[in-house]
């Protein structure tokens, strides 16, 4: 039976910037218009918070009862370490994600925008089906597109909407960096499971690629948000307070490109899910500024 800790590296809070960051992002675009609530913004990070904890129990046991993590490099799953059974990694999965779902009717009953309802419906399938199913699209090297996608304009422009009643320019630009950190992250994950994922079937974008082009890929992931600073500094410029994740993002870029590989890339994932966040709160408090 899986220790209390063991269920909270299960849950891999490590990947919490990619909850924490959009809703921050949004409610930073909010507020750039006037338009701050604090409810909704509670509401949508319990929201982003259950969705992620949700998908990172999903994939422990859908990747578990495929094999696929019977040789791991990166942090311990439960269902592949046999630390907890596949029917308790699977109960806890759709509790993170009725949670949720919980928070998210909340939230639609504040804002009243209920045609978000079929978005949510979406996100809910999108985060079972990504390693669950009979033919997951995380195994077709679709998982960067659906991650893009649901952290990026999903994610913030339903947290800016949901409390300003509109989704504006600066939103979008935010939503576009957002979204490709959020899509590094995920690949300094895959970068460094390659060979596992390669053993195991599991074709990411990361093995379709090779390592190669996914190091130039994650490169410019990174790289593009902080160009996004710029562009958004031109009606906003104390936007350009995103520029200070540079700082954090450096160190793993330069691991990246070096070709570190294994164990040495574990680092990566933490220093780009912090980039992401660093990047989302300077971006935020920098609109929040511009009204």
């Amino acid at each position: 039976m899986a220790t209390v800790a063991q269920w909270v590296e299960g849950a891999r809070p490590r990947t919490l910037p990619n909850a924490i960051a959009p809703v921050v992002a949004g409610t930073g675009a909010a507020a750039s218009g006037g338009g701050f609530h604090a409810l909704p913004a509670v509401l949508a990070l319990l929201v982003a918070m259950g969705m992620v904890i949700g998908v990172n129990f999903a994939n422990d046991y859908s990747d578990g009862i495929r094999g696929t993590d019977d040789d791991r490099v990166g942090p311990m799953r439960l269902v592949g370490s046999r630390a907890a059974s596949p029917g308790a990694v699977r109960r806890a999965a759709f509790a993170s994600l009725g949670i949720g779902a919980l928070a998210g009717l909340a939230l639609l009953a504040v804002s009243g925008a209920w045609w978000l309802l079929i978005v949510g419906a979406v996100c809910l399938a999108g985060a079972w089906f990504y390693t669950g199913g009979s033919s997951p699209y995380g195994y077709r090297g679709l998982g960067e597109v659906a991650v893009f996608l649901f952290f990026g304009p999903v994610a913030v422009l339903g947290t800016e909407y949901t409390q300003s009643g509109r989704a504006s320019g600066l939103g979008i630009g935010t939503a576009v960096g957002v979204g490709l950190l959020s899509c590094a992250v995920l690949v300094a994950n895959n970068l460094r499971d390659v060979p596992s994922d390669t053993v195991a079937g599991k074709r990411t974008l990361a093995v379709l690629l090779g390592e190669r082009d996914t190091r130039v890929m994650y490169a410019a992931l990174v790289v593009v948000p902080l160009g996004m600073s710029l562009v958004l500094s031109l009606r906003a410029p104390w936007a350009l307070l995103g520029l200070i994740s540079l700082v954090v993002i450096a160190p793993a870029l330069r691991r990246v490109l070096g070709g570190s590989r294994g164990p040495a890339l574990i680092p990566v994932l933490r220093d780009t899910g912090l980039a992401l966040l660093v990047w989302a709160i300077g971006t935020a408090v920098g609109l929040a500024l511009a009204a």
